[in-house]
């Protein structure tokens, strides 16, 4: 028998998230972000659930595409990376991609294929850096490259950026990139794309005709700090079970490493998951997981296909109850905090060998 240890994936949780996030900005149309198997709760499984909401959906490069189309899934996909060599732009037409381009060199091989018919202004969209310094043209070179690529700087071209500060509300630097990306674009483009989850949720200014909705479309607060405006359901709930207990003494330790040594008579109780699971090995003592419902804390460093934890104070665990690492009743950006990361970055580490399981 297969062990218990799974991910459940709660699609009416992703459907309830989608809406509740469209009625921030409902003038403006949702690209859903489905890049990392959208965020490792399965691209094509949340695909298919949005595919009649959803106006676009967006990944990190063409290869996210391949898998997308295979699954008949046939809205446009915006590829947020654009392409990285020229021969990519062959398949503009053929997968219906629209580039996200953000260096020149990919302006020269787009406007190329405009002009020679092979592919039209639907195809991509133009993002310029306002402080974020990853991606993106800088506003100052606007003028230039308006004259210099008349065929992609289209009054209709979506014009794009991303806000470097925007899961810190009270940080003012995203009001001021905002303002600084309107004042080049307002008058001269009618679509534009600002808002990422977070700018949706606390910075009204920056929906426009395109939102990017990514983690909080999978139930996780885009704020470090959870400051949200708006309840939100998760999607992925990491569950597991117990699968041995013991009693050890005062003294003795546990795990690799002997980290963790009991200070008086303790209960330890071992679950089938670990590190191969994508569950952090750097997660200190103390991090907890429910046991139907009660809180445990995690004993001993994290191995590759187990966890310990301390369960002496709860009253009925056994063989085969049943542990929630994260999910409905323990948020994760609570684990995230504990272990010093971010929930995205649990959630997209999630391995390919825990079977998610759709409700």
């Amino acid at each position: 028998m297969a062990r218990y240890t799974h991910a459940t994936i709660d699609l009416n949780a992703l459907k309830y998230n989608f809406m509740a996030m469209s009625r921030f900005s409902p003038s403006s149309k949702q690209v859903v972000v489905v890049k990392a198997d959208a965020y490792g709760n399965g691209a094509v499984t949340v695909a298919k659930c949005l595919q009649s909401q959803a106006d676009m959906f967006a990944v990190a490069f063409i290869d996210e595409v391949f898998e997308l189309r295979d699954a008949g899934i046939t809205q446009p996909i915006l590829v947020l990376q654009g392409p990285h060599e020229e021969r990519e732009c062959e398949l503009t037409k053929t997968l219906n991609i629209v580039w996200m381009l953000h260096v020149e060199q990919q302006l020269n091989w787009i406007n190329k294929r405009i002009q020679n018919n092979e592919i039209s202004n639907l195809h991509h969209w133009v993002k310029f850096d306002t402080g974020m310094h990853r991606l993106g043209l800088m506003l100052e070179d606007y003028d230039r490259l308006n004259a210099d690529y008349t065929h992609i700087f289209h009054p209709t071209t979506v014009m794009a950026t991303h806000l470097a500060t925007a899961d810190e509300p009270e940080n003012k630097a995203s009001s001021t990139a905002v303002n600084q990306f309107l004042s080049v674009m307002a008058d001269r483009h009618s679509c534009l794309s600002i808002a990422n989850s977070a700018a949706n949720i606390c910075l009204p200014e920056s929906a426009k005709t395109w939102n990017r909705i990514g983690i909080s479309l999978y139930g996780s607060s885009p704020f470090e700090n959870n400051e949200m405006s708006i309840s939100l359901k998760p999607v992925m709930q990491l569950n597991s079970e117990v699968i041995a207990l013991r009693e050890i003494a005062a003294g003795e330790s546990v795990g690799y490493g002997a980290t963790w040594t009991a200070s008086k008579r303790s209960v330890i109780a071992t679950v089938a998951i670990g590190y191969a699971d994508g569950y952090p090995r750097h997660a200190p003592i103390g991090t907890p997981a429910l046991f139907d419902g009660v809180v445990g804390e995690l004993v001993g460093r994290v191995s590759m296909d187990m966890l310990t934890f301390d369960v002496s104070n709860i009253e009925k665990v056994e063989i085969g109850t049943k542990v929630e690492l994260w999910g409905n009743n323990l948020a994760i950006n609570v684990i995230a905090k504990q272990v010093g990361t971010i929930g995205y970055e649990l959630m997209t580490r999630v391995s390919k060998r825990v079977p998610r399981k759709l409700i």
